[in-house]
């Protein structure tokens, strides 16, 4: 259960391998984080990350398979998962992938997998995990969103617009679930220095998956339902969403 102060003593993360979630869950355990279960595709990212998320001070860390794009199979695993462990606190959705914007644009194979992950993927498990907070008549969902979702850029659009599908159904679902006991929050962050972004140059207003899972605990709080990481991005996107369009054209983005 959650505990006075609001901190969740148990979570799914759905993406356990992510240094995002990874950040997150050790900044948790300060905080009387103890049950974890880290499920994804990835048996070394797992392993690695719950050694990390037990030296943090968690003293219940299971890894399970979980597999992102597997949509039709996501209502039994994640039901499964809330049944096999006693329910959890918090659901954190951390699955994602950049992609090849490049080859996206000529292979369809290509541009399927970013959409089928970010937004399919993370559609069909936010639903899912839904289902089974609502039954248990609390808990928090986390959603790792991304500024790119704001407004779709011609560097990165099929990634910003899978981006902006999962983040308007974590909109919605927030306000469908409104007085259940169950609260959706998602956390928009710009370029984060990870594993994902490894060998590009770091954007303007870059952080560090540390920062990011300071402002997640932040937001978890507050029981915030959007969280921009760092903060300033929230007013720089406020401009670039309203910009005319031969304008937001001619910006290098």
């Amino acid at each position: 259960m959650i505990d006075a102060l609001g901190n969740p003593q148990s979570a799914l993360v759905l993406g356990g391998g992510s240094d995002i979630a990874v950040a997150t869950l050790e900044q948790m355990a300060a905080r009387r984080l103890r049950r974890v279960v880290l499920a994804g595709r990835n048996e070394g990212s797992l392993a690695s990350a719950a050694t990390r998320v037990e030296a943090a001070g968690c003293d219940q860390v299971a890894t399970v398979h979980f597999d992102a794009v597997d949509a039709a199979g996501h209502d039994a695993a994640i039901s499964d998962l809330f049944s096999q462990h006693g329910g959890f606190d918090l659901v954190l959705v951390a699955f994602g992938v950049l992609g090849d914007q490049g080859q996206a644009e000529v292979d369809g194979d290509e541009a399927l997998r970013i959409v089928q992950t970010n937004f399919t993927g993370a559609a069909t498990a936010m639903l899912a995990a839904s289902r089974s907070l609502v039954a248990q008549g609390h808990g928090t969902i986390v959603l790792l969103s991304s500024v790119a979702g704001e407004r779709a850029r011609r560097s990165n659009y099929v990634y910003g617009s899978s981006k902006a599908g999962a983040d308007a159904l974590a909109q919605g679902l927030g306000d469908a679930l409104h007085g259940s006991g169950v609260h959706v929050m998602i956390v928009r962050p710009g370029f984060v220095r990870s594993k994902m972004t490894e060998g590009m140059a770091p954007a303007p207003m870059s952080a560090q998956p540390a920062e990011v899972a300071s402002a997640i605990v932040r937001g978890l709080e507050k029981r915030a339902e959007v969280v921009y990481v760092p903060s300033k991005l929230r007013y720089v996107f406020a401009v670039l969403r309203h910009l005319p369009r031969p304008i937001f054209r001619r910006l290098p983005l």
